[in-house]
């Protein structure tokens, strides 16, 4: 695997628009080549930012989004209309207004009453939906180094066998989840890292140092087969 590559904006603004622009030209492309892209989205505060950019500036690009397979990186597991699961917000903000129609939301707390069952599941739509490569992963990372629902210490880090993985007792509300593994995760063309703010400054420099564990900062297990891309602000790159 190719090092990282690191892009450094100005700020939240101009990184969300830097990436949401990258998106749309990649994905232009792919669809160019022939391919129907599949992308993992994330969620948080840079993803909100980033998706109000791909509604504003989807209808200049070329990209056909009914001929994009969405996913999301991990998902809370409560109720379909909870206004903080990851799907809704990003439906909300992009997806309808782009015309997406290829839509793969993890279960919802409302249709099953247990989240291993739920994330079985789920196992079950990517076998029936999935093509075995993303075009795009985009991750988010947490101050303590997490990505999609892969938080520190936990045992969810070692599963090797498994899509997506149900997860309990989250270190971060709410405490129920579902999140791809790795082995899912690092299936995918290009992974994109997008971290705002110097909340997020350490954790950044953790997962890119030369040394350390996904035990310690779960971030540094994911990759791209073609690349690995972090999109930063500047304060979430001052400690690099």
């Amino acid at each position: 695997m190719s090092a990282p590559l690191v892009e450094v904006h100005p700020d939240s603004a101009a990184l969300a628009t830097a990436v949401a622009g990258e998106l749309l030209s990649r994905l232009a492309d792919a669809q160019e080549a022939g391919r129907e892209p599949h992308i993992a989205l994330t969620g948080g505060t840079i993803a909100e930012a980033l998706h109000r950019e791909l509604a504003r500036l989807s209808p200049g690009s070329e990209v056909d989004w009914t001929r994009v397979v969405v996913w999301f990186g991990d998902e809370r597991f409560v109720p379909s209309d909870d206004a903080d699961r990851n799907a809704g917000q990003a439906r909300r903000a992009f997806l309808d207004a782009v015309g997406a129609t290829q839509v793969h939301e993890m279960p919802a707390s409302d249709a099953y009453d247990d989240v291993e069952a739920a994330a079985l599941a789920f196992e079950e739509t990517v076998h029936a939906h999935g093509v075995g490569e993303f075009e795009v992963v985009m991750l988010g990372i947490g101050p303590d180094g997490h990505v999609a629902s892969l938080f520190p210490g936990r045992p969810e880090l070692t599963v090797e066998d498994r899509i997506a993985v149900s997860v309990t007792d989250s270190p971060k509300p709410p405490p129920e989840r579902i999140s791809f593994t790795y082995s899912a995760l690092n299936r995918t063309r290009s992974t994109w890292l997008i971290a705002s703010g110097e909340g997020k400054a350490e954790a950044v420099a953790k997962a890119l140092a030369d040394d350390g564990s996904i035990h310690d900062t779960p971030a540094r297990g994911v990759q791209g087969q073609v690349d690995t891309v972090w999109f930063l602000d500047r304060e979430a790159a001052s400690q690099l």
